[in-house]
């Protein structure tokens, strides 16, 4: 468990850098930060899955159409809460988007991580 809370501390850290590192430049470039974090999740989505089949939880059982879409849905709940949360923050609060969108991810690891060891990848 040690090892796995390591490893997805890991590879979650990577997804989150391709993820805020995506919305941050789709920003710069002009888009609205809740479209961008739609499409930066899209890139930290690919990190995500890779990093935790095959590093994560690389013993799993789980065939990799099924690890695959457990996960897809998995992320999918996860970003229908980080966007909603991403949603309030702005509305709601002084906070820069980059420091919201950090806050919403950090809120949003546990669920993502407990959801994939014992569904996604189990």
């Amino acid at each position: 468990m040690i090892r796995q809370l390591f490893a997805f501390g890991i590879v979650g850290t990577l997804a989150a850098a391709v993820h805020l590192s995506g919305v941050f430049l789709l920003v710069e470039l002009g888009l609205h930060p809740l479209s961008a974090n739609i499409l930066g999740f899209m890139a930290g989505f690919q990190v995500s899955y890779f990093g935790h089949r095959y590093w994560t939880f690389r013993g799993t059982q789980a065939s990799h159409p099924v690890a695959a879409s457990r996960f897809l849905l998995t992320a999918t709940s996860s970003l229908a809460m980080n966007e909603a949360m991403f949603y309030l923050l702005l509305q709601f609060t002084p906070l820069p988007y980059l420091a919201a969108l950090t806050l919403v991810l950090i809120c949003v690891t546990p669920i993502t991580f407990l959801l994939g060891k014992f569904w996604a990848f189990r």
